[in-house]
């Protein structure tokens, strides 16, 4: 049933069957809209291609009025952010490549033939670069070009192990087919950042495009500016939320492994006796930081094995997990971890039940073996449940990303 909210608009020349389609979000662009428009239909005719043009609409002016008459289809919705509007047009949207960028003049629809010709070439997701086509002098605030973009591009890169240099760019080509399947989730301006690294992670055949980018026409003010001078701020904060959310992997995972294997050195290294490295020597005190170090590492890989459980883009990926953590094997090793965690600690507990309940004397074998013995028992603990929220997770993720 269509959502009373919605309203499509379709001008009088339509174009019939597109395979093309220019997904555009607009809101009082009255400056800037019929340019936009024309400008797309000037760059499908170019490049040879039937395309509609889609503006997702939800103005107070007569922005829907302008577009309808250039001959855009116009789906008019309520207010609900740019990354929402994306997520409102999919079920509108016709072509099976999409194009999508800004309404506001500064991307130019006129040239749009790099992307046709990748798309051509079977890449399902095209990345514009501005930094690496044309910037207008003007064009971009200062705070934008040489901070804000290049430093969450390069977060991008570091974490996913990308190449992007312009990650924010508004201009960006995408099959219908997998826009679909990225299931986009992204109400504002972290939507852009949510797409560049779930085509990564989707393993999505990608590529970039030199654009220009141009200074928005005469009269038009920005959404940045309209909001006041904090929104800059706030929209790169919601980006960077967006890259540590969906790659909360990279802070759990690895250096969880790093954790562990420290913390594994520092007690099994002295768990019969003081060892001497150089001037170090590993006492006691050494094991208790590598117990430290050793619960905190586990829980952190298997913090980090759900997460990419929970965001497993294939079927491969989940079930590389699902292997690891296979619930009989699992639940039998954290058995087995249990009960030689139980008997390292014994004989300490043995001796402070038979000293009244009080150390006293030397005791510093059994507190080494103790301290083992805990780090089995907390590991047991941490496997079990670490097997259940994977098997879990995976309940919940299964058929999410799959075609």
């Amino acid at each position: 049933m269509p959502d009373p909210q919605f309203q499509l608009l379709i001008p009088a020349a339509d174009v019939d069957a597109p395979e093309f389609s220019f997904v555009i979000p607009a809101r009082n662009e009255r400056a800037a809209i019929a340019a936009c428009v024309e400008w797309c239909l000037e760059g499908a005719r170019r490049a040879g291609v039937a395309a509609e043009v889609l503006i997702v609409d939800s103005s107070t002016d007569d922005t829907p009025e302008i577009a309808l008459d250039r001959g855009a289809r116009v789906l008019k919705t309520p207010p609900r952010g740019l990354g929402q509007a994306y997520i409102d047009a999919i079920p509108y949207i016709r072509g099976a490549c999409i194009l999508m960028g800004d309404a506001d003049g500064t991307y130019d629809f006129r040239d749009i033939g790099g992307f046709v010709e990748r798309f051509r070439g079977g890449c399902e997701f095209i990345m514009g670069s501005r930094f690496r086509g044309w910037v207008a002098p003007g064009s971009m605030p200062p705070l934008h070009r040489y901070f804000g973009i290049p430093l969450t591009t390069w977060m991008l890169n570091v974490l996913y192990r990308t190449r992007f240099s312009d990650i924010h760019c508004g201009m960006r080509g995408i099959t219908r087919e997998a826009l679909e399947r990225m299931r986009l989730e992204s109400q504002s301006w972290e939507y852009a950042s949510e797409m560049v690294l779930k085509a990564v992670c989707l393993g999505l055949r990608t590529a970039e495009v030199p654009v220009s980018f141009l200074r928005a026409p005469e009269g038009r003010i920005s959404h940045m500016k309209r909001r006041g001078w904090l929104e800059p701020w706030r929209a790169g904060w919601v980006n960077l939320r967006a890259l540590l959310v969906y790659g909360a992997d990279f802070f759990t995972l690895r250096p969880g492994l790093g954790m562990l294997a420290v913390g594994l050195f520092l007690m099994l290294g002295s768990a019969l006796g003081p060892v001497r490295i150089g001037p170090l020597t590993l006492s006691l005190y050494w094991s208790l930081a590598g117990l430290a170090l050793g619960i905190v590492g586990l829980e952190s890989f298997c913090l980090g094995c759900i997460v990419q459980v929970i965001y497993s883009y294939t079927a491969e990926s989940r079930a590389r997990w699902l292997r690891l953590f296979a619930y009989t094997r699992s639940m039998a090793a954290a058995g087995a971890l249990a009960l030689g965690g139980a008997a390292l600690t014994a004989p300490l507990v043995r001796r402070y039940v038979a000293g009244g309940y009080r150390l006293s004397g030397t005791f510093e074998w059994q507190s080494r073996m103790a301290v083992v013995g805990l780090f089995l028992l907390v590991a047991a603990f941490t496997l079990v449940n670490a097997t259940l929220a994977v098997h879990a997770a995976a309940l919940s993720a299964r058929g999410r990303y799959e075609p």
